[in-house]
């Protein structure tokens, strides 16, 4: 019986990468594993000829608090999503795929060259700059336009939304329902709107999080929940990072409310920059609203479903509980609406 391999323990890992042949019989290359991931086991491999990789190696028990159990097979997903994308966006956005293993659920790609930054731990430190801002909108909508217009080769790819549920509809949104009954008949027809809409692909865990900044360029990392679906959960997705970390840096709050707006104009005038007909302008008509329901749904998940923000105390988790449930009886009409009133309430509870 094959052992199971585990990426994280240095000397298994070399002697499977000897064994497979993709590095030499006497090389020995650092092995760093890397933090801060909940569903993969992640490795930096830094070769004595001076090629890096990032391995990824899938896990069945996410690490959370929390029960989160996922197919591991949803790497080979991620392996998908690395070689389609590269066809959609500008170069070295998207790292290249080395090679997977479907025995071992594990994946290779180039690992960004040093030095880099998570724009994550970037903005944390109070450094909101709106070129990255931009930059972020601008490749969400690359994404989203240039899938739409492959309609016909992409959606059979992506039809498969197996992982999305397991990994986002149901600990962030049915989770949440059930920790926040007031806010469950929400959630509820949203989940119900999000598996009706098919548009495009949906990268499905688009944040700061997943995004290094390499050259003042952005390279955008993890793609297990690629599907081809409703392009107004990336934007909820993503907004509500803003919001959150307006809502976490008190002396950065309007910087970050302004990026937020800054965010979903800079998308919206990338998606307009060619007209849109057909099915593209049907996802487009009602783009805001969904993204407005979206964006209330993953706020209140991020403090009430399997994988709440860390850097969110107790009481501000209340506090934005009490604003979103609000917020959710009479949604706001516009993105700009939304983000100021989030902001406004906030500032009242703190």
């Amino acid at each position: 019986m094959m052992t199971q391999l585990d990426i994280e323990q240095p000397a298994a890992l070399i002697d499977y990468l000897r064994q497979k042949q993709r590095i030499g019989a006497q090389e020995t290359p650092r092995i760093t594993v890397l933090a801060g991931g909940v569903s993969n086991r992640a490795v930096l491999v830094e070769r004595e000829m001076g090629d890096a990789w990032v391995l990824k190696q899938a896990l069945t028990k996410l690490r959370v608090p929390v029960d989160w159990f996922s197919d591991p097979e949803r790497v080979h997903r991620e392996a998908l999503g690395l070689r389609w994308l590269a066809t959609l966006t500008p170069p070295s956005v998207i790292p290249g795929l080395i090679f997977e293993d479907h025995t071992h659920h594990l994946l290779a790609m180039q690992a960004v060259p040093q030095p880099h930054t998570n724009w994550k731990t970037v903005l944390l430190s109070g450094e909101v700059d709106l070129s990255h801002v931009e930059q972020f909108a601008t490749l969400l909508a690359t994404i989203h336009r240039q899938a739409a217009q492959r309609q016909a080769e992409l959606a059979p790819l992506f039809a498969d939304r197996t992982f999305f549920e397991s990994l986002r509809l149901e600990p962030y949104y049915h989770y949440a329902a059930t920790q926040v009954p007031l806010a469950a008949p929400f959630l509820h027809q949203l989940i119900a709107a999000t598996r009706n809409r098919c548009y495009t692909l949906v990268h499905g865990d688009y944040s700061p999080k997943n995004t290094l900044i390499y050259q003042n360029r952005l390279v955008l990392l993890d793609y297990e929940v690629i599907h081809w679906g409703d392009p107004a959960f990336d934007l909820g997705f993503s907004l509500t990072h803003f919001l959150s970390k307006a809502h976490h840096l008190v002396a950065l709050r309007d910087q970050f409310a302004r990026a937020a707006v800054r965010y979903w104009q800079g998308y919206g005038e990338m998606i307009q920059e060619q007209s849109a007909t057909g099915r593209s302008k049907e996802w487009q008509d009602g783009l805001e609203r969904y993204a407005i329901h979206h964006t209330l749904a993953c706020l209140l998940a991020r403090v009430a479903g399997r994988s709440p923000l860390e850097y969110l105390t107790p009481q501000a988790r209340e506090r934005q509980r009490q604003v979103v449930v609000a917020l959710m009886q009479t949604p706001p009409p516009t993105i700009e609406t939304l983000v100021t009133e989030f902001v406004t309430r906030i500032d009242h509870l703190d």
